[in-house]
Parts: C-alpha cells; structure tokens; sequence
C-alpha cells in the first residue's frame, strides 16, 4: 500500500487518479479548495484536505506533502497562463523544502506538444500557432529540471471520458511522440511541421482513465520514467475523437 496524494482530486483527471487509486488500495489523501465537489462514491474513503494551494507557503505545503509516498498534481490549466507556471513552481518549491530522502515521487501533468518529434530534438510547443497557448509546459518542464525532485511527467494529448483502452494496449514513449513520423521531419521548417503534428493527434487521444492508471502503475522512486516526459497514444490504427479539439489543443 501506498500513502498518495492527489492535488486536484476534484478535477476531471483527478476524479480518475483518486479513484483508481481507492479501488487499489492505497492510503489516499486529497487537496482541494471545495471538498463537495468530490464524488460522493469514494469521498469518504480519502483523507481530505481543504486548502488552496496558492494561499500556503512553500513550507506549509511541503509540511502537508511529506507525509506521502507520491504526489499526483493534477491541479491548474495551460490555458491559465502565467498562473499555470507559478502554480507549478509552487508545488515544485513547497517539494524542495522536504528533506531530500523523505521527498515523495511526484507526478505533472503536461501535454503531447512537449514531447520531441520524432529525431528533431524540436517540440510541438516550439512551432507557430501551438505555442502561444502551449508555452506554460515548456516553463513547467525548465523548473523540473532545475530540481532534484523525483518527478515525472505525463503528456498525453486531449483526453476524454471514454472507457479505457487498457495500458497493454497502449503505445508508451519517452521524451518522445508514441506515434510514427516521417522521416523527413528532421529537414521541414517549423510550418510545414505544425499540419503533420495535428494530423497525429487524434492517435494521442486518450481516455482519463488510461492516464491515470499509467501514473498509479509506476510509482516506484527511480524507476525508469523518473525525470523524464511520458507520452501516450492509441494501439496503431486507432483514433480517439474530441469534440472541437485543433492543431493547439495538445
């Protein structure tokens, strides 16, 4: 059993950590701001602690994680902006204030437009139209790797609400796009790139409930995912659909 704290729980991913991570049969705490927004099905099965994330110091925070094994952030939006990044900072601060060997594992969330293209060592965030929403995981990603946190993280293209796939059907990359891209990526300009990212992201459609359980099934300290980004898509052949998503929407 493993003690896991899900910031965010009553979001949309959260809702599916927090769950699976209940049916599991960890010790599960959560983070909210408005603990009736939890789903009744499994709110009194968790530890709840009401507070915002932004009103604590970074030693009031660190004070509340330490206790855990893992530390799920699912809290905040790209969209968001600049406050999207300092919330991200924060939670990476109030981590670094716990002793480095009683620090938790910690899981971000991201998005596919931060994981590389193919062999270009270029992102999808970096190209026109898909960085002027996308930026902020790029600035998440530079503060992760400024620390010496045992992080990983998640970037998967839209999700849905869909029934899971199954993570043994599931294509699994790091650092990388999970999908297939031409060879003559590596010699196009960053324009004629964006129409051939947006044609692979209904394969990185994913259901929360494939996400989630991709987190919970690696919460090993130092496994193979640690410090890394984690990308996700369909079995080969397989698009996912959601509704009103564009060449931004990773």
């Amino acid at each position: 059993m493993t003690r896991i704290i899900v910031l965010g729980a009553s979001g949309a991913m959260g809702k599916h950590v927090a769950q699976q991570a209940v049916d599991a049969g960890h010790e599960v705490s959560v983070m909210v701001r408005t603990p009736s927004k939890l789903p009744a099905s499994w709110r009194d099965k968790v530890k709840v602690h009401k507070a915002d994330i932004t009103t604590l110091s970074a030693n009031q925070l660190g004070a509340l994680l330490g206790g855990d094994d893992v530390v799920i952030n699912t809290a905040g939006l790209v969209s968001d902006g600049d406050r999207f990044v300092t919330l991200v900072a924060h939670i990476v601060s109030g981590l670094e204030t716990i002793e480095p060997a009683n620090r938790p594992v910690a899981w971000f969330m991201a998005g596919a437009g931060l994981l590389d293209i193919g062999d270009t060592r270029r992102r999808g965030l970096e190209l026109p139209l898909i960085k002027k929403t996308y930026w902020p995981h790029g600035e998440n990603f530079k503060r992760l790797e400024a620390s010496t946190l045992d992080f990983r993280l998640l970037c998967p293209g839209p999700m849905v609400e869909d029934a899971a796939v199954g993570l043994e059907r599931l294509r699994v990359a790091i650092d990388r796009l999970p999908v297939q891209t031409p060879a003559a990526v590596k010699w196009l300009p960053d324009w004629l790139l964006v129409p051939i990212f947006a044609s692979r992201v209904p394969e990185m459609i994913i259901p929360y409930a494939d996400a989630a359980a991709l987190m919970l099934n690696n919460l090993e300290p130092g496994n193979a995912m640690s410090r890394h980004r984690v990308g996700l898509a369909l079995p080969v052949g397989m698009k996912g659909k959601k509704e009103r998503w564009t060449a931004r929407a990773p």
